[in-house]
């Protein structure tokens, strides 16, 4: 599991150096004097702007509005596709990363207090506010690797006073070769990639997942990653949560996950992580967001 304490201070001297992006400021030494010039390689310029504009493909911008801080994790405000205004907003995140402690295998957690806070960060990745939940909804490391707290204020309260969306989850099965955004508030980073497959099964010690994402190895995750919400790039839906990856090379042990087949055979990907789907999520929820397992098409493991 991507755990920020382990790596705590390597990652952040690799975050300092790559979490903003690098803005060019003109160079005076470029501007050219002569005015027939000028114009000739403006009106060039302006050509290939105007066309760049006609034959660019459109993609949805992926920023850190609605993405939280935990203390230990990542995570992000998010909705259900029929989730409504006025209903209490939901924090998403990991199993693992509970102020509990991790979840023992078979053990599904639903409906319990909690008073955790996060940080709610902007656009660009400042915080500006703290979020209260009023408690787990549901969480478990049991065939998925999911927390979702409900919180004390609506999507509505958090729009109106900070001007920022939810997330929302798409309730359709992810697909490879989908460009791909992790983004992490508790670094402020983003890590970019595709979607590469699936692992029928990952095991991570005493944990099994069931049909995991696996990134292309663009997207190399740190400690405090954890819960950060994989979007799609040309949408901005939430389609997964990142949770894992394979630290060096071991095979099915914690912090080394290994990819099963139907048939057993066991796969070990060095350096590769990994995150669980959400679609699956979305049909245990109904109105006001309150949890029901027993609806139909809801897959999530019960208590």
């Amino acid at each position: 599991m991507r755990k920020p304490l382990g790596a705590a201070l390597f990652a952040l001297v690799i975050a300092g150096a790559g979490a903003a992006p690098a803005v060019a400021a003109p160079d005076p030494a470029a501007v050219d004097t002569d005015t027939a010039t000028s114009v000739v390689r403006d009106a060039v310029t302006s050509t290939t702007a105007a066309v760049s504009r006609i034959t660019a493909p459109t993609v949805q911008a992926v920023n850190f509005a609605g993405t939280v801080s935990l203390s230990n994790c990542s995570g992000s405000v998010v909705r259900f596709p029929d989730s409504e205004d006025n209903d209490p907003a939901m924090v998403m995140s990991n199993g693992h990363c509970l102020e509990t402690g991790f979840p023992a295998a078979g053990e599904v957690i639903v409906d319990q207090a909690s008073s955790r806070t996060f940080g709610l960060l902007n656009a660009a990745g400042s915080r500006v506010a703290t979020l209260r939940a009023s408690k787990i909804a549901y969480a478990t490391m049991t065939d998925t690797d999911v927390s979702l707290y409900q919180l004390t204020t609506t999507y509505a309260q958090i729009k109106s006073s900070y001007n920022i969306s939810p997330l929302t989850m798409n309730d359709t099965h992810p697909v490879a070769g989908t460009a791909i955004t992790v983004v992490s508030g508790y670094w402020k980073r983003t890590y970019a990639c595709n979607v590469d497959g699936f692992a029928y099964r990952l095991k991570e010690g005493a944990w099994t997942w069931k049909d995991s994402v696996r990134y292309t190895s663009a997207c190399q995750t740190i400690g405090g990653t954890s819960g950060s919400p994989v979007v799609d790039n040309a949408t901005g839906n939430v389609v997964a949560v990142n949770n894992t990856g394979n630290e060096d090379g071991g095979r099915c042990t914690d912090n080394n996950p290994c990819e099963v087949d139907e048939s057993g055979n066991v796969t070990v990907r060095a350096g590769i992580n990994y995150a669980q789907e959400t679609y699956q999520i979305p049909a245990c929820f109904g109105i006001d967001n309150k949890l029901d397992l027993s609806a139909s098409g809801c897959t999530l493991p019960k208590p």
